[in-house]
């Protein structure tokens, strides 16, 4: 294996092991699938590019690294396939439908080697999803044919292989599936109309958006020496500034290091700002989240002109820390009308162990003592609701959960961010996974 594949499967192993991702039905560690991916390509090819890239396709998406850091770590070549491997549709382009066709439509123009990669995923992926979920595995065959179509220049025996596990597994769904007991409607869509009313719903995503949070992008001209706009921008944050081609921006540089950016016109030093790195000023901060989560920097907008950057470490605002606790918020409320439904007439008593349901009698009786009387579910901690949903398994499935194990993991993460909220503790970088996952969950329940 050679230097640089051993230093991208690292890279990927420990990327993914730091937020203890699994694959989703067999919880083994995430790797088994990176290893697999990059094992087809190199059944293909030598190109130890690719196979690098093959290790790193998913990091950006699921991890706190960025393609900023994949190229620092392994050159533009190697990011540039990531990047492409890489989605760049975000939670306001519309259902999942919608997402995928831009998906789509960037991965066509794509590099055959990226295509190739590309193909490696799709048929590990398609594999295990079709062994472990056939209800699902109907959607992703759907979204496989069209990706399939745009495709054609990856590599011919790894295509030949694709269609033909597709048509396999498009035969092996059309089987009548086994008997099964009706279970209630609990998509998390349909729990929507019980969040909150409309107008709060429409509150949540308009009123929190980009031009709250961003700070102004300095710019300079291509021209202008890099040690001159380091003095000007030593003392300034972010230390990111605009550099100008032909009167509008273009570019950045990165001045953290201001002793280290040698001298120079700027636009020798520039990184290219790309679309898929630029909001405008009045989209939703799901959106912003989506950019960083692929990126170090969002740039901001308006007429479309860069005015604004925003980093990672704007979560700290305050307008930010609304949002995020309004989000575990609308998260959990939305348990609430799950559980009334799946156990009617407090049958759900029997899933808490004796001493939380103790707990929760305690405070009703306070409250009632009080003079506020209210249901015994809303006494509820939120890992007790969450505990309650996950004593049963179709709703465990349909939250998203592949096992309980996972369920708790996710509830334990949402608690602490939500306390890191609460008492005005900064949001590190190991709680960035946990703000993906509450921007992917409120897409799922509809609010964007």
């Amino acid at each position: 294996m050679s230097e640089l594949i051993e230093r991208a499967r690292d890279f990927a192993t420990r990327a993914h092991q730091r937020i203890d991702q699994r694959r989703k039905y067999s919880e083994q560690p995430y790797d088994v699938h990176l290893e697999a991916v990059a094992r087809l390509v190199a059944s293909t090819t030598d190109d130890e590019e690719m196979i690098a890239a093959a290790w790193l396709h998913d990091v950006a998406e699921d991890t706190p690294a960025t393609l900023e850091d994949v190229q620092r770590e392994f050159g533009a070549s190697v990011a540039l396939l990531v990047q492409d491997l890489t989605d760049v549709s975000r939670p306001s382009d519309g259902n999942r439908a919608a997402r995928k066709e831009v998906d789509r439509r960037h991965l066509a123009l794509a590099s055959p080697r990226a295509k190739t990669i590309k193909l490696a995923d799709l048929i590990d992926n398609c594999e295990d999803i079709t062994r472990n979920d056939p209800r699902f595995a109907r959607v992703f065959l759907q979204e496989m044919d069209a990706l399939l179509g745009v495709l054609g220049e990856g590599d011919a025996g790894l295509l030949r292989r694709a269609r033909d596990l597709h048509q396999t597994c498009q035969t092996k769904l059309r089987e009548p599936p086994p008997a099964a007991t009706a279970q209630p409607s609990v998509g998390l869509a349909a729990v929507l109309p019980h969040l909150a009313s409309p107008h709060i719903v429409r509150m949540f995503r308009e009123k929190f958006a980009a031009g709250d949070m961003f700070d102004p992008l300095l710019s300079f001209d291509a021209d202008r020496p890099v040690s001159a706009i380091a003095r000007i921008m030593a003392s300034r944050l972010p230390g990111v500034a605009g550099i100008r081609v032909d009167g509008t921006v273009q570019g950045y540089v990165h001045l953290s290091d201001a002793s280290d950016v040698g001298d120079g016109p700027a636009g020798l030093r520039m990184q290219p700002i790309s679309t898929n790195q630029v909001v405008d000023a009045d989209a939703p901060l799901i959106d912003v989240v989506d950019v960083l989560t692929r990126h170090d920097h969002c740039f901001v907008s308006t007429f479309g002109a860069v005015i604004g950057v925003i980093e990672r470490d704007a979560v700290n605002k305050p307008v930010v820390r609304m949002w995020l606790f309004g989000a575990i918020t609308l998260y959990e409320m939305g348990l609430v009308p799950l559980i009334e439904r799946i156990f009617p007439d407090d049958a759900w008593h029997g899933a808490l162990a004796p001493g939380r349901l103790d707990k929760a009698m305690q405070l009703q009786s306070e409250r009632e003592r009080r003079g506020r009387p209210c249901p015994l579910i809303e006494c509820l901690q939120f890992s007790d609701k969450a505990q309650i949903m996950l004593e049963h398994p179709p709703t465990m499935e349909r939250l998203g959960f592949p096992s309980k194990k996972a369920g708790k993991r996710l509830i334990r993460e949402l608690e602490s961010l939500r306390n890191h909220l609460v008492h005005s503790q900064d949001i590190v970088s190991h709680d960035w996974p946990q703000i993906i996952r509450i921007a992917h969950r409120l897409t799922e329940l509809g609010v964007y």
